[in-house]
Order: C-alpha cells, then sequence, then structure tokens
C-alpha cells in the first residue's frame, strides 16, 4: 500500500514500486525471492512461477515490469520462455538467473531479448540491483559470465579498430559486467556521452551488442576481464 506525505504545501508522491514475477521450479528459492524482493521499498513480487507454461500465463495475466527467469525449469528452458515474452510485451524485462553462467548462456539471453544474466548462486545485492536497473536493449552481465574465455585464442590476423582512449575505457568496462549508467558515474562522464561511446564501439568492432563487443575485444586482447563484481 502506497502512502502520500504531505508537510504543508511541499507533497512527496508515492513512488511507483517496481511489478517483479519470480519463475524458478525450486519453491524455495521463489518464495525466499519473493520476501526478499517486497521487503525492497521500491520493488514488489506480483507472483511466482515454478514452471514454463505457468510463468507463460502468468505473465499474461499479471502484465509485470520484471520477470526473474530461472534457466532450467521442469518442462522447459528459461531462455525460450524469455524469447516468448520479450517478443510478447514490448516493455519488459527480463533477468535470466543461472546455476552455470558461461558465455553460451549469456549468448542465448542476449539473443532471447534479456536485459541481465546473475549467477543463481550470486549475492542478493547484486539481484536486487540487476531487478532496478534492468533497461530493454542494454545487458547488464556478471563477470562471472567471461571467467571461462581468458584463455581464448586470438584472432589471427591484425585487428586494431580505431577505438579512442575513452571508447577502450568503456570497453573495459562492460567487460568488468558494469552497466552504462555507473561506467558513465565511475568515468564522470554524462550518460548522453557515454551511451554514444558505447554506440561508437558497437560500430567500430562490426559488433550487435555490447555482449558481442566484448568477445570480440577478448578475442583480440584489446581488453582484459578481471574479477570485478556488477555494481
Amino acid at each position: 500500500m502506497s502512502t502520500e506525505i504531505s508537510y504543508g504545501s511541499w507533497e512527496m508522491a508515492p513512488r511507483e514500486r517496481t511489478r517483479i514475477l519470480v519463475v524458478d521450479d525450486h519453491r524455495t528459492f521463489a518464495e525466499l525471492a519473493e520476501r526478499a524482493i517486497t521487503a525492497e521499498f521500491d520493488l514488489d513480487c506480483v507472483g511466482t512461477a515454478t514452471s514454463v507454461a505457468e510463468a507463460l500465463a502468468k505473465a499474461y495475466a499479471l502484465e509485470p515490469d520484471v520477470v526473474l527467469m530461472d534457466v532450467q525449469l521442469s518442462d522447459g528452458d528459461g531462455i525460450e520462455a524469455t524469447a516468448e515474452l520479450t517478443t510478447a510485451f514490448a516493455e519488459l524485462r527480463v533477468v535470466v538467473l543461472s546455476a552455470h553462467v558461461t558465455p553460451n548462456v549469456v549468448q542465448s539471453a542476449a539473443d532471447a531479448g534479456a536485459s541481465a544474466v546473475l549467477p543463481k548462486d550470486g549475492s542478493l545485492r547484486d539481484l536486487l540491483h540487476a531487478l532496478r536497473t534492468a533497461s530493454r536493449g542494454h545487458m547488464l552481465v556478471h563477470p562471472q559470465a567471461f571467467a571461462g574465455m581468458r584463455g581464448v585464442t586470438p584472432s589471427r590476423g591484425s585487428f586494431q579498430p580505431p577505438l579512442t582512449p575513452r571508447e577502450l575505457e568503456v570497453l573495459q568496462q562492460l567487460g568488468h559486467g558494469a552497466s552504462v549508467p555507473t561506467i558513465s558515474r565511475d568515468l564522470g562522464i554524462s550518460l548522453a556521452t557515454c551511451r554514444g561511446h558505447v554506440k561508437s564501439v558497437l560500430t567500430k568492432l562490426g559488433a550487435h551488442s555490447q555482449l558481442e563487443a566484448v568477445v570480440i575485444a577478448m578475442q583480440h586482447r584489446l581488453i582484459t576481464v578481471g574479477s570485478a563484481e556488477v555494481s
């Protein structure tokens, strides 16, 4: 229940809570996630589902703002369900959880229209952050996704895209799983300027997504990925 606080002629309008549907076939996890989400002042869990069929039915009925989607469900694939939902609802964001976050999982989730991919055993802080900041057209990826790529063999031939020093800084931060707002804050540049750098990086690398740009950059040793956490 929202409230409105009035102090004389000054009023504070109630903050609209982000409506979230939790999808996980482990009921205990789903219930814990529901409690943690609803305890936040700006988030609200509007329902839980334990299967693809139930997730789709509840998503169509409840029209949540964000779906927290497990990859492995009892009756199907959470990423396939993600693709159906992001196609049906233009503004819907999906945060994917996976027990094994690999580049393949992340790429599949990105292709399905997901807005974030996180490890299922990650921190509650990272999860709540992703639910708050997930946006269509951008991909928030936990650095764990790139852990297995550090030994990848660079592609043959010279590849020297004309990236500026600032674009390389932005690309490096994307490789650490940072979101565009976080990068703009850390580098002391405006959000619009940061988005311009990201767009330029994608164009110069011939990438169609931030994830693809990071993969290309790592293959050609333009950046390195360490152990930074999602911020």
